[in-house]
This record gives structure tokens, sequence and C-alpha cells, in this order.
């Protein structure tokens, strides 16, 4: 089962990216695009809170309702970056949360990385100055500075750390309740928080949004489907005992990206993209392996205890984990 979920979980996830920039392209609204995905899901599993019994701990509740709104900003960004920038030029950028997990040791615990670790960042920028390409005389700064100036890649980096935030809850909430109705809360909680800021809209935006969802309900079923298969797969991974190599095999999805954004949208630069995707690809599981067989050094002092298991719990699942695509 656990394997099987990875696999399940490693297609999904570009294939919901798919549905996403479709949307965006009919010009729906990020916000309307999460809303529908987590409305659908919301119809076809609301039934179970009536037969599982419901967590009595209120750190259920509270690690839920943060990681859902973290969630829902999360996919909101993603669905704008989509919308302004190509699928195989943003999934690469996925490399870069195994970056972001290891952040809280070196800003709380002043610990720089481990060589190996070093080298797969290394690897990643690599990858960066690879699938943007470089023009004319143009220097590796320069085109590393194009990279991350591009907007949907800025819109995909904040997306990446709200993810990675959102992943630590989701462990914390785990912990006191099943995965089966963790899946369920966050899909009725991700529907609610949308439907609240949709208001906003007005009348006449929100009779737009609803004639273009209408009119692309195909994409809109599809989307939540995958979108359930994604997190629900999520949430029982992070159950297992194999997490590290499971969120290393995530990394593959990435590929994916690159090649349905060619094949689905005729995205140019394959080729360089795809290259650029795989060493990204090596990096990020270098980061991933190694902080996860990194043996513990010299005794620190107790004030450090809290924060360097705070740290250990952040890498053990941010450094892969979505609810939050790409």
């Amino acid at each position: 089962m656990f394997w099987f979920c990875v696999i399940v979980r490693i297609v999904a996830n570009p294939i919901s990216n798919v549905f996403q920039k479709l949307l965006a392209r009919e010009n729906a609204a990020p916000l309307c695009v999460v809303g529908v995905a987590h409305g659908l899901l919301s119809l076809a599993c609301a039934g179970v809170l009536l037969i599982e019994p419901w967590p009595a701990d209120s750190g259920f509740w509270r690690n839920m309702l943060i990681s859902t709104v973290l969630a829902v900003a999360g996919n909101v960004l993603i669905v704008q970056a989509l919308r302004i920038s190509d699928l195989s030029f943003l999934g690469p950028v996925n490399a870069y949360k195994a970056v972001v997990s290891l952040l809280p040791a070196v800003v709380l615990l002043n610990e720089l990385p481990t060589p190996a670790a070093l080298i797969g960042i290394a690897l990643i920028v690599i990858g960066s100055y690879l699938i943007t390409g470089r023009d004319g005389a143009a220097t590796w700064k320069s085109v590393f500075v194009r990279f991350v100036g591009d907007r949907g890649v800025q819109y995909r980096l904040a997306a990446l750390v709200l993810s990675a935030t959102e992943a630590v809850f989701l462990k914390r909430a785990l912990v006191a309740s099943s995965p089966l109705l963790t899946f369920v809360v966050w899909s009725l909680a991700g529907f609610v928080l949308p439907s609240i800021a949709v208001i906003a809209y007005g009348r006449a935006r929100l009779g737009k949004e609803a004639r273009i969802l209408r009119a692309n309900w195909r994409t809109c079923a599809l989307l939540a489907a995958t979108t359930g298969l994604m997190q629900f797969c999520t949430l029982v991974i992070l159950t297992g005992f194999q997490v590290a190599a499971a969120l290393a095999l995530f990394q593959t999805s990435t590929l994916l990206t690159v090649v349905l954004g060619w094949r689905v949208f005729h995205e140019q630069q394959f080729a360089k993209r795809f290259l650029g995707s795989l060493v990204m690809v090596v990096g990020a599981v270098l980061i991933i392996l190694t902080s996860s067989q990194k043996s513990p050094g010299p005794r620190q002092p107790i004030e450090n205890d809290v924060r360097r298991q705070e740290n250990a719990e952040w890498q053990h699942v941010s450094s892969g984990l979505p609810p939050s695509n790409i």
C-alpha cells in the first residue's frame, strides 16, 4: 500500500497541475480553481464525518486550520504562477523545497549544510541555469537573476515555502487522527475558506466565474480527482516508515511535469528544460537522503533541544510534501 501510494502521488501531482493550468488559461480566478476542487472533494467524502469518530484533541483542529489556510494560499499562488509561466518552467522549481528544508538548521541552530547537501544545492542552481537558458554573453549570475526574477517563479517559490510549512502541521494533525479523517477535514476546510473569500468578488464577478467553471466541468472534476488522490496518498505516506525514500522519489514527478508541459501545452525548449530538471532532481534527492541519514554531532546546549527536534520534524516532511502541488 505504501509504495502504491508513492507511485500514485508521483503521477497525480503533475497531472493535477495540468488541469490547474487548463482552468487558468480559461481565466478562472485562482481562488475559484482551488475552491471548486475542494468543493467537489467535499461532496464526495463529507459522509465520512458521520461514521468516523471526531478527534477530541483541540490540537488536531488547530493544526488542521493552520495547514488548510496555508494549503489554500499556496495553491492560489501556484495557479497564479501557472497562469503567467510555462508548466515545464515552473515544475523544476519544486527542487528548491529540499533547500528550504535546510533553512531552520541554518537559522535556528547555526548548523552549516553537509558537503553532500552543498553539492545538492549547487546542482539545483546549475539546473536552474540550464532551464532558464543563456542569451549571448550573459553571465551565470545574470541568468540566475533572470530565473528568480520571473514572476511565475516568485509565486511558485512563495507557494513552496507555504506548502513546506503546511506539511509540518499536517504531520502533527495525523498524530491525533487517521489519514482518511484528516483528508476529509482538509477537503471541507479547503472549500469553506475560499467560499468566504470569494464573497468579496461581487455578483457580476461570481457569475462570470461560475460560467467558466460550468463550461469546464470535466476539467474541474478531473482536477478534484487528481488533487484528492495526491493529498490522500501523501497523508498515507507520512504515516509510514520509509518517508525519506518516498520524498526522494517524489522529486521524479518534476520530470513528468516537464514532459506534460511539452506534450499538452506545446511548450518550447523541452530538451534543455528536461536536462536542467534532471540535474535539479539529482541535487534535491542528494539533499533529502543526506539530511535523513545525518548522524548526530557533539552534544549541544539543552536550550537547543526543542529547536533541534522541530528542525528534524521540518526536514522530515517539508522537503517533498505538497498539497500544494507542483
